[in-house]
């Protein structure tokens, strides 16, 4: 009998993944290539759509050729991307008009100002559940349209097209200029602050505030369902399952059912809880988003909170400090003090995300004094992740019914002893870690194959999900709550840095 398997494909922040998953949630190959980040002026960060696509096309026959497979023991596809990234692309020839807006682009920092204060939070919040923020599509749109000349004529034109990256790889893959599929999910869509939360659909006054023509917009379809065939690079294999990567990652995490939760832990951390069908409504300082969709089924939603710097933390410590020459050695480092010394670090590099959402603070080090060391430093840093990942499950319990009863981590820095340990004692749960490491991917194929019938429900999926490691909570209650006041302290002397008059 040939082995068959589902196709995952990972579109992140700063490369491309393919990797084939067989029935029993086992990676079996992967290949990838990183694409250019450009940065053309400070606080920008744009993307090249036609490399990352030249990319995946050169991955996909990679993956396959590694490991001697056929296009045809491919099942199904699942697409799983970085959100938020804004895509415009020319309908007739393919091409995109300008290089795509990366979600760590705070370029619409004053647009998003104003919009703060008229028409005011309530206004987007009523219907999209999201706050005015850099972090989101639609400003990035409006700031295209006021500084590309023409564009916004050539998307009421129906020439523009616009997505996030998987609506343009989707298209691509069936067809592109030549009948290719222009469609999202609803996880992706409930990312560009212009759909309404409640109906999935693109809302009306929102398009209309933002002045974006619906004729631009893909087709939103729920995350797992058979979308279409590709006709590129895999032609004939059905393309079953789109979802933004964290909703992908609380996907592979099989975090079904209300409580739980995951974090990922990359460049910045993404703490997703799933609520349920219930839509809960923030009002401490989360998103409330889609988690996922499946066919014609209720729809499920989550309260995320995003941290905008963790892993890049270590990566600044490294490259601009010069104090490490790899990120695992922050870990070794760290241990040779037993605490922080009373040092504190607040990398608020860009602005604040969850639970403040203050684009005018910048990062501090507070409590220096000629005692510390660079080993305390080191540790100041991992415990900035530690005590950002703590404000946000305090919200999350702040604003749900459902208390966290343990949290499921994955992402390059779980390989860390070192902070996963502190994660849980700050946290006071357990800290589990899965022992496929690649959720993101797997939530993507996951998703894909059982859209495909490769995998009959989700029960299945649960009993693929294997536990590599658990930390348990061990710190004295009275000494975690004192660190947390001063940490509070630190992020209060953060805020207020950039005023509107100055320079960013």
């Amino acid at each position: 009998m040939v082995e068959r398997y589902v196709m995952s494909i990972d579109q992140g922040t700063t490369s491309t993944r393919c990797i084939l998953f067989d029935h029993r949630g086992r990676l079996v190959t992967v290949a990838q290539r990183e694409h250019r980040q450009f940065f053309p002026q400070p606080g920008w960060v744009e993307h090249d759509a036609s490399e990352i696509w030249r990319n995946l096309e050169r991955i996909v026959p990679e993956a396959l050729s590694g490991v001697g497979i056929d296009v045809g023991q491919i099942t199904a596809i699942g697409i799983a991307n970085q959100r938020e990234t804004t895509v415009l692309w020319d309908r007739r020839t393919g091409a995109p008009v300008c290089r795509a807006i990366v979600w760590q682009d705070v370029r619409t920092a004053q647009l998003v100002e104003d919009l703060g204060r008229s028409p005011g939070d309530a206004f987007f919040l009523d219907r999209c559940c999201l706050p005015p923020s850099t972090y989101f599509s639609a400003p990035r749109l409006r700031w295209l349209f006021d500084h590309v000349d023409g564009l916004e004529q050539r998307a009421r034109d129906g020439e523009v097209l616009f997505g996030t990256v998987e609506s343009w790889v989707i298209w691509n893959l069936t067809g592109g200029a030549d009948g290719g599929l222009h469609i999202t999910d609803a996880t992706n869509a409930s990312r560009t602050m212009l759909m309404n939360i409640r109906t999935l659909t693109w809302d009306p006054e929102l398009l209309e505030f933002f002045g974006v023509p619906s004729a631009m917009l893909p087709e939103i379809r729920p995350s797992i369902e058979t979308y279409g065939q590709a006709r590129s690079v895999l032609p004939g294999v059905p393309i079953t399952a789109a979802l933004g990567d964290q909703q992908a990652a609380l996907f592979g995490q099989t975090c079904f059912s209300p409580g739980e939760a995951k974090c990922t832990y990359g460049t910045g951390s993404f703490l997703v809880m799933n609520t349920g069908t219930d839509l809960v409504r923030s009002r401490h300082g989360l998103l409330t988003t889609v988690a996922y969709k499946i066919a014609d089924q209720p729809t499920v939603y989550a309260l995320e909170g995003p941290i905008a710097v963790t892993g890049s933390l270590v990566q600044w410590f490294r490259d601009r400090l010069g104090l490490i020459s790899s990120a695992p050695e922050i870990e070794t480092l760290a241990l040779t003090v037993e605490d922080n010394g009373g040092c504190y670090i607040v990398p608020a590099f860009s602005g604040l995300f969850a639970p403040h959402w203050r684009s005018d603070a910048r990062g501090v080090i507070v409590g220096l004094t000629s005692y510390i060391t660079k080993g305390h430093l080191a540790r100041a840093v991992l415990e900035a992740t530690g005590w950002q990942t703590r404000e946000v499950v305090d919200a999350m319990n702040a604003d749900s019914a459902l208390a966290m009863k343990e949290l499921k981590v994955d992402g390059g820095m779980t390989s860390d002893n070192l902070l996963m340990q502190f994660l849980a004692d700050v946290l006071d749960l357990p800290v589990v870690r899965p022992l496929v490491a690649e959720t993101v991917s797997l939530g993507a194929a996951y998703a894909a194959g059982l859209a495909a019938g490769f995998w009959p429900d989700l029960e299945v999926l649960r009993r693929n999900w294997h536990r590599a490691a658990q930390w348990m909570p061990d710190m004295d209650p009275e000494r975690r709550e004192w660190e947390y006041e001063c940490w509070k302290r630190a992020v209060e002397r953060s805020l207020g840095w950039i005023r509107p008059s100055g320079p960013a």
